[in-house]
C-alpha cells in the first residue's frame, strides 16, 4: 500500500478548514497576529499543497495593530456556495490570561467575528461584515433547504463559571451578511472540556456536530456528536473521541484536534486536523501547530470513526484515490528583485506595509524601515517566514548605517514579544557593532555586545538550527570564513510549551529580518538577498 507522511502543511498552519469545490480541494489555517491574514493552501490530491493566497490583505478588512501576542485572526472557516466562497474569521481585540473551568473572577475577552466572499480563491475578496462577538471559532452551516447558519463556541466571562459556554447557532441571512433570529445554545460538550472549533455537516437524515474539545496542548482532540433536530440535542460518539493522540507528549504527531471534514468524488471521507511534532525528549513544538490530513470511514451504526487504532493520528495515511498532482517548484534564489515580496513571507500586525518595507527605495534589495521596538504590538518592521524544518540555516546580507544605539537591524528568529534571538548590528559610542538580543520566559530580555567594532560595508549573517540548537554568525561580504558567536541558544523555548504564566501561545517560530529605530528618526536597513536551507 502506498502511503505519504503528515503533516501536509509544515510549520505554523493551526486549525485547519477544508473544502472541495470539484477536483480542487483548499484548506484556510490561523494567521494570529501575521498579516496578511488566514494562509489558504490548494491542492489536487491532499498530498501536494501549494500557497494560494492571504485574502485578508488591506486595512479595510483587517487591522490588528495593537493586538496582544497569539490574538489577531484565529480559525478561519471556508465554505463554497452559490457560486461564493465564503469566508468566516475572529478578529481577538483582548485576551487577558488564559483560564480553566471554575477559575475565579470575570474573565473578558474581545472576539469579533466577521464574513468575507469572493468568487474565486484568488479573489477578490469583499469587505469584513460584522456577524457577531459572542464567542470565537465561528464557522458556516449551508443547510439542504438553502438556509444558512452561523456556530461558534460560546464565551462565558462570569465568575465561577465554565469559560468554555458551549456551541451555540444562529441563521445568517445570505443576501445582507446579518444574523437574523434568535441563538440557540445546541451543544453544552463533554468532560474532555474547552469545547470549541464547531463543524456541521448533514448526512443520512443526522445532523454531525465536529468540535475540538480538551485544550489545544497534549490532550487535545476531535469529538464528535449528532441529532435528527438542528438544535440538538445531540447525542455524543459511543467512542468518545474521533481522533486524538491521548496526551501523548512524544511521537510522529501529538497534540491532535480541531478537525473539519472533506468528501471526495468517490464518497470517502477525510479529516484534515492540527497536530505537533515535538523535538524528541523535549515535549516542545517548535514549528508549531501543522496540518495534518487523514481518511475517515463511516461505521454501519452511523458514527464517523478512524482506520487507525484506538483513533489515532497516522503519520503515515495511505494514498487518497486521486490522480498524484505535484506542483512546478517555484523556486527563488533569495534576491528581493522582483516587485513583490515572496510569498512566504509576513509580517506582524500592520495593514500598512508601505510603513514598514519597500522593494522599490533601492532596487535589488528589501528595505525596512526602522520602527518601534522588537517588542511593539503595533508597529514594527520584521519581515519573516515560518520554521518549516528542524534542522535549516538562513542567511542574510544587510547594509546599514546607525547613528546611534537606538537603531538597529539584523537577523531574527522570533515566536513572540516575549521570547526570541535577535541578532542586530547597531552603533555605540560612533562605531559599529553586533550586539545580541534575545527574550526567555522567565528571565526576561537581555542585551550582550558581541563584536565591539565591525568593519564598513554590507555583512553578511547567518543563523543555524538543529533541533533544540540555535547559533549566529557573520562575515564581511565576501569573506570566505564565518564568525561564530560562542553562544549557543536553546531554539525549543521558540514553541507553544514555553510561556510566562497565563499568556496565550498559539502560533510558531519565524526567521527573518528586522529594523528598528526607537528614537523616531526611521533609519532604513537594506537586505540585498535572504535565503533558508533546509537540512532536514
Amino acid at each position: 500500500m502506498s502511503v505519504f507522511a503528515n503533516p501536509v502543511l509544515h510549520g505554523f498552519n493551526p486549525d485547519p478548514s477544508i473544502l472541495r469545490v470539484g477536483d480542487d480541494f483548499y484548506i484556510a489555517t490561523s494567521t494570529f497576529e501575521w498579516f496578511p491574514g488566514v494562509q489558504i493552501h490548494h491542492s489536487r490530491d491532499l498530498v501536494n499543497w501549494r500557497l494560494a493566497g492571504r485574502p485578508l490583505s488591506r486595512a479595510s478588512q483587517l487591522d490588528m495593530r495593537g493586538d496582544p501576542d497569539s490574538c489577531g485572526v484565529w480559525a478561519p472557516d471556508l465554505t463554497y456556495v452559490d457560486g461564493l466562497f465564503w469566508l468566516i474569521f475572529t478578529d481577538v481585540k483582548r485576551y487577558g490570561q488564559t483560564t480553566v473551568n471554575g477559575a475565579e473572577g470575570a474573565s473578558f475577552r474581545d472576539f469579533h467575528n466577521y464574513v468575507v466572499t469572493a468568487p474565486s480563491i484568488e479573489g477578490p475578496w469583499s469587505d469584513p461584515v460584522h456577524l457577531n462577538s459572542s464567542g470565537f471559532d465561528p464557522a458556516l452551516f449551508h443547510d439542504e433547504d438553502g438556509r444558512c447558519w452561523l456556530l461558534n463556541m460560546l464565551w462565558d466571562h462570569r465568575p465561577d463559571r465554565g469559560r468554555f459556554g458551549g456551541i451555540v447557532i444562529q441563521e445568517m441571512d445570505k443576501a445582507s451578511r446579518r444574523l437574523i433570529g434568535e441563538r440557540h445554545l445546541i451543544f453544552k460538550g463533554t468532560e474532555r472540556y474547552f469545547t470549541e472549533g464547531p463543524h456541521l455537516y448533514r448526512r443520512d437524515g443526522w445532523y454531525h456536530l465536529l468540535v475540538a474539545e480538551g485544550g489545544t496542548g497534549w490532550n487535545h482532540a476531535v469529538v464528535m456528536a449528532r441529532s435528527r433536530n438542528l438544535f440538538g440535542p445531540y447525542e455524543v460518539h459511543p467512542d468518545g473521541a474521533v481522533l486524538t493522540a491521548h496526551g501523548a507528549r512524544d511521537g510522529a504527531l501529538t497534540r491532535t484536534g480541531h478537525g473539519d471534514l472533506v468528501e471526495l468524488k468517490d464518497g470517502t471521507t477525510w479529516l484534515a486536523y492540527l497536530c505537533g511534532r515535538p523535538l524528541p525528549g523535549l515535549e516542545r513544538c517548535p514549528l508549531g501547530r501543522e496540518t495534518a490530513i487523514q481518511p475517515m470511514v463511516w461505521g454501519e451504526d452511523g458514527w464517523l470513526r478512524s482506520l487507525t487504532a484506538h483513533a489515532a493520528p497516522d503519520p503515515t495515511p495511505p494514498l487518497p484515490a486521486l490522480p498524484a498532482h505535484p506542483w512546478p517548484r517555484a523556486d527563488w534564489d533569495g534576491r528581493f528583485d522582483a516587485a513583490e515580496l515572496p510569498s512566504e513571507f509576513q509580517w506582524l500586525r500592520s495593514p500598512l506595509p508601505e510603513r514598514l518595507w519597500s522593494l522599490s527605495e533601492r532596487p535589488g534589495h528589501l528595505r525596512l524601515f526602522g520602527r518601534e521596538s522588537i517588542s511593539s504590538h503595533f508597529e514594527q518592521a520584521l519581515v519573516a517566514r515560518r520554521f518549516e524544518n528542524m534542522h535549516f540555516t538562513a542567511t542574510t546580507c544587510l547594509d546599514f548605517a546607525p547613528d546611534h544605539f537606538q537603531q538597529s537591524a539584523g537577523l531574527v528568529c522570533y515566536y513572540n514579544s516575549t521570547k526570541f534571538y535577535y541578532f542586530t548590528l547597531s552603533s555605540d559610542e560612533g562605531r559599529r557593532c553586533l550586539r545580541l538580543l534575545w527574550a526567555i520566559p522567565g528571565e526576561g530580555a537581555q542585551d550582550e555586545l558581541v563584536c565591539g567594532i565591525v568593519p564598513d560595508g554590507e555583512i553578511e549573517m547567518r543563523v543555524h538550527v538543529e533541533g533544540a540548537s540555535l547559533r549566529f554568525g557573520w562575515r564581511s561580504r565576501g569573506d570566505e570564513v564565518w564568525s561564530w558567536v560562542p553562544h549557543t541558544f536553546d531554539a525549543s523555548i521558540l514553541s507553544d510549551e514555553v510561556s510566562i504564566h497565563g499568556l496565550p501561545n498559539f502560533t510558531g517560530a519565524f526567521v527573518g529580518m528586522a529594523c528598528q529605530d526607537v528614537s523616531g528618526a526611521g533609519q532604513p536597513a537594506d537586505f540585498a538577498y535572504f535565503r533558508y536551507e533546509p537540512l532536514d
